[in-house]
């Protein structure tokens, strides 16, 4: 059965102790929940609807074509349009129940007698305005995180995967193939991975597998040299070495204790790494060699706002989620760096 160790239970407590780091962690958990959930309150399709005493929900359901509600057309239901029509006839028991924000994150808005973009305005329910093109601005930033995290989450995992079984192996094994690797290292570490994804971006477009699958073959050198040494200084201690004396395989040794003693440097490493997958995503689609239009992107709208400074919501609205964003996951790594602090924590602590 599994059982958590006191060691562990220390460093949760500690973690927890520290109030500017844990509730970072709480509050970032919290944004990634609602960002997976975002059709449900930030969407152009309402979650229910009643009419003629019928129930749709279109949020996860089928198109509802407009002729379903007495529209005259067959194509999906305008919705904002749905809804002025319920409000013109108060007689009628219809009603839509919509998302908190009424707009997805592809869909254009246009103010007749005006021009995008649109500033902040709670009448139309822009709460941060439009872009360009005039989709709204809330709700592009909602998804960008969504992109953006899951982004950094995958190339996070290639990273880890990649990075431990190749540090750990030239930690553990040493002799040539230590040097090859150490060779190797050095050579893709001196490759131009902007020239490659302009490169690749020139011949295909782009998507979000094949730009993390490219960051991910060149991101795995940096915990690899962290992971080598770490699995040199553990392979010379005494519990390895009376591992070895009682026959264990090096299989063994390597999974069973050499791996779960060097598992403060993998967590220490881990929101350093998720803030570089954010903030490479969003270069990308700042210089337009990252995620196709019109997906939504920090990076994009950082563009759209610097190329046209009257606009100052543009820029801005990008700027602060993503300040907001990198300050909690570094105050989240403050926090792990302490509580995983071995002058303070250790077994005998």
């Amino acid at each position: 059965m599994f059982s958590i160790s006191p060691q562990s239970k220390r460093r949760w407590q500690r973690f927890k102790s520290l109030k500017r780091g844990y509730y970072s962690f709480v509050l970032l958990c919290l944004l990634i929940v609602l960002s997976l959930f975002a059709e449900l309150w930030v969407s152009n399709r309402p979650i229910i609807i009643s009419y003629d005493d019928q129930l749709y929900f279109p949020s996860y359901g089928d198109i509802l074509p407009g002729r379903t509600f007495g529209l005259d057309y067959d194509w999906e239901t305008n919705y904002h349009e749905l809804r002025t029509s319920f409000k013109n006839n108060p007689d009628s028991n219809n009603w839509v129940f919509g998302p908190l924000i009424p707009y997805n994150p592809f869909e254009n808005h246009f103010i007749q007698g005006q021009y995008p973009p649109y500033p902040p305005s709670a009448e139309n329910q822009h709460y941060l305005g439009t872009d360009m093109a005039g989709r709204d601005i809330l709700s592009r930033l909602i998804y960008g995180f969504r992109i953006a995290i899951l982004f950094s989450l995958f190339l996070l995992i290639i990273t880890y995967v990649i990075g431990i079984i190749i540090g750990a192996l030239m930690g553990f094994l040493g002799g040539k193939f230590d040097l090859i690797f150490q060779r190797i290292i050095e050579i893709l570490s001196n490759v131009p991975i902007l020239y490659i994804i302009m490169i690749v971006a020139s011949i295909i477009t782009p998507n979000f597998w094949t730009l993390a699958l490219m960051l991910g073959a060149f991101s795995w050198m940096g915990l690899t040299w962290y992971m080598r040494t770490e699995t040199y200084r553990e392979n010379t201690r005494e519990y390895v070495l009376a591992a070895r004396s009682i026959g264990a395989s090096n299989w063994r040794i390597m999974l069973k204790h050499i791996l779960p003693n060097s598992v403060s440097i993998l967590v220490t490493f881990f929101p350093f790494s998720v803030v570089s997958g954010i903030t490479a995503l969003t270069s990308l689609d700042y210089l337009g060699f990252g995620l196709p239009a019109p997906t939504p992107s920090w990076g994009e709208l950082l563009q759209q706002g610097t190329s046209n400074l009257d606009y100052q919501w543009i820029a801005a609205s990008a700027v602060v989620a993503l300040t907001i964003v990198l300050t909690l996951v570094t105050f989240i790594g403050e926090a792990i760096r302490e509580a995983f602090d071995p002058k303070k924590y250790s077994y005998f602590s």
